[in-house]
C-alpha cells in the first residue's frame, strides 16, 4: 500500500510541477500530502493539535490559489514542515515541530532505515534482493546492448529496424523530478523525530525551578548590581522618552526625508533598547534571583524598564503612523509595524517570564507561535494590491512610480486608475506594459499554474463580450 501511494502521489508531483509556476499546483499538492499522511498516521489525525495544523495547512493552500503572494507560499512551506513536525510529536513544541518537520522532509527516509532496529533487520534482506534484482536487470541489459550493436554491423536490414526506434518520447528531466517527488513522499510517509531534542522538549517544562547553589551573599550581590543598574537604565529611557515627545511638535511631516530619517533613527534605537533589556532581565532573572526574598525593588524596577520600552514602542508607532498617513504604505512602513508588533509581544512575554517565574524554554516556544501565527495572518492580505489601494485612496503624497514596482497583483488596479486621471507619458506607457504583461503572464498559465486572477479575468472578459452584444 505504501509503495502504491507514494508512487502514485510522485507522478502526481511530476504533473503538478514538472516545467509549471506555482499556482493551483500547490492547493493540490497540499491536498495529496494530507491524504498521503492520512493514509499512513490515521491516527495520529484524531489528535486535536495535528488536525488544527491540518487546517492550518489547507488555509494557506487556499491562501497561495487566491493571492498568489510570496507571503502565502512561504506560509504554505512553513505550515507544511509544521504539520510533517505535528504528526511526529504533537506535543512538541513548534520550533521542535519545525526541526522535525524538516528533517523528515529532507532526510526521513534514511532515518527509518538506519536507526529503526526493526527496519534494519529487514535492510539486510533488503540489501539482497535489491543486488540480485540489479543483477537481473543490469547484465540482461549490458549484454543486449553489446549484441544489438554486433548485429547491427552484420544484418543491413536489422540495422533499419533499430535505427527507426525512436526514444526521444522518454524525457529523463521529467523522470528525474519523478524520483524527487518519490524521494519526498518516501520520507514524509510516515514522519520521523529526532529523539534528543524532541524528548528533552517535552520533558522540560516552563516553570524555572530554585537550584541547590542557592548563595544569599552572591544573590545579594547580583540584586545590588542589578538594582543599581536598571535604576540609571529607567532614568535614561525617562529622559529619552520625554525628548522624543517633545520632538514629535517639531516633525515636519511633510518632509518625506525629515520623517524617514526620525523613524528609522527611532527604531534602531529601539532595537538596541529592546535587545538590552531582555538581555538584562534574563540575565538577572535567569535562576536562583527569582526566589530570594529581597528582590521586590529589582523586580519592580524591571517591570517599570518593560513599561518604559512599550512607551517607546507606543511612540514609534505614532510616527510611523503619521509617516504613513502622509505618504502612504511601503513593505519597509509595513515591516515596521510588524517589527514593533513582536516588539511589544516579546515585552509582554518577558514581563510574563519574570512575573510567573518562567524559564527560557517558556519565552521560545511562545514567541515562536507569535511568529507563526503571525505569519499565517499576513499570508491573508494580498499586500501588493492592498498597498495599491489604499495609497491612491488615502496617501497626502502618491509615489505612483512605488506602485509601479511592485508585483503585478496590482496591475488592474493601476489601469483602472491610470483611464481616470491624468499622468505623465511615462507612467501611463509603464503601466500599460505592467497591464499588458499581466494578461499575457495570465492568459498563457496552464492548468497547473491557475489562479483565482484566471477565473475572473475570464470573468471580466464575458461580461465584457456580453456588454458590447447588448450595445
Amino acid at each position: 500500500m505504501k509503495h502504491i501511494t507514494v508512487i502514485i502521489a510522485s507522478i502526481l508531483f511530476s504533473t503538478l510541477f514538472y516545467d509549471q509556476k506555482i499556482g493551483l499546483n500547490l492547493s493540490i499538492f497540499s491536498v495529496v500530502c494530507i491524504i498521503t499522511l492520512m493514509i499512513s498516521n490515521i491516527n495520529k489525525f484524531k489528535n486535536k493539535t495535528t488536525i488544527f495544523h491540518t487546517i492550518i495547512y489547507l488555509h494557506t493552500a487556499v491562501l497561495v490559489f487566491f493571492q498568489h503572494t510570496s507571503l502565502s507560499i512561504l506560509a504554505n512551506i512553513l505550515a507544511f514542515i509544521t504539520l510533517l513536525g505535528s504528526v511526529s510529536e504533537s506535543r512538541s513544541s513548534i520550533y521542535v515541530q519545525w526541526y522535525n518537520g524538516l528533517f523528515t522532509s529532507i532526510a526521513g527516509y534514511f532515518h527509518r532505515i538506519f536507526y529503526s532496529k526493526d527496519a534494519q533487520k529487514k535492510q539486510i534482506k533488503k540489501d539482497v534482493d535489491v543486488l540480485h534484482l540489479a543483477k537481473l536487470i543490469g547484465v540482461p541489459l549490458v549484454f543486449m546492448i553489446v549484441f544489438i550493436v554486433l548485429y547491427k554491423n552484420g544484418n543491413p536490414i536489422f540495422n533499419d529496424l533499430i535505427s527507426k526506434i525512436n526514444l526521444s518520447f522518454i524525457n529523463l528531466k521529467w523522470i528525474l523530478f519523478t524520483v524527487l517527488g518519490y524521494f519526498l513522499f518516501s520520507n514524509i510517509f510516515n514522519p520521523v523525530q529526532i529523539e534528543l531534542a524532541t524528548n528533552k522538549d517535552l520533558q522540560t517544562g516552563n516553570i524555572l525551578h530554585q537550584t541547590e547553589l542557592f548563595s544569599t551573599d552572591i544573590l545579594a550581590k547580583e540584586k545590588q548590581l542589578g538594582t543599581v543598574l536598571l535604576f540609571f537604565l529607567n532614568i535614561l529611557i525617562v529622559f529619552y522618552l520625554t525628548t522624543d515627545i517633545i520632538s514629535l511638535k517639531t516633525i515636519n511631516w511633510s518632509e518625506a526625508h525629515v520623517v524617514s530619517s526620525q523613524v528609522h533613527n527611532g527604531i534602531n534605537a529601539l532595537i538596541a533598547s529592546i535587545a538590552i533589556a531582555i538581555i538584562i532581565i534574563l540575565y538577572f532573572f535567569r535562576g536562583n534571583l527569582n526566589f530570594y526574598e529581597e528582590n521586590k525593588i529589582l523586580k519592580n524596577l524591571a517591570y517599570v524598564w518593560i513599561i518604559l520600552n512599550v512607551l517607546l514602542v507606543i511612540l514609534i508607532t505614532l510616527k510611523n503612523y503619521n509617516y504613513i498617513i502622509s505618504f502612504g504604505l511601503t513593505y519597509k512602513r509595513i515591516g515596521v509595524k510588524i517589527y514593533l508588533f513582536l516588539t511589544l509581544a516579546g515585552l509582554i512575554t518577558t514581563f510574563l517570564k519574570v512575573s510567573k517565574v518562567k524559564n527560557l524554554w517558556f519565552l521560545f516556544r511562545v514567541n515562536t507561535q507569535i511568529a507563526f501565527v503571525l505569519l499565517v495572518v499576513l499570508s491573508i492580505i494580498n499586500w501588493d494590491y492592498s498597498i495599491t489601494k489604499y495609497n491612491i485612496n488615502h496617501a497626502q503624497s502618491l509615489d505612483l512610480d512605488y506602485l509601479i514596482t511592485l508585483s503585478e497583483n496590482n496591475a488592474e488596479l493601476l489601469n483602472e486608475y491610470r483611464k481616470a486621471n491624468n499622468l505623465s507619458s511615462n507612467q501611463n506607457k509603464k503601466i500599460i506594459t505592467k497591464y499588458q504583461d499581466y494578461l499575457k503572464d495570465v492568459n498563457d498559465r496552464n492548468w497547473q499554474e491557475y489562479t483565482y486572477s484566471n477565473f475572473e479575468l475570464k470573468a471580466i472578459t464575458k461580461t465584457s463580450r456580453n456588454h458590447e452584444y447588448t450595445k
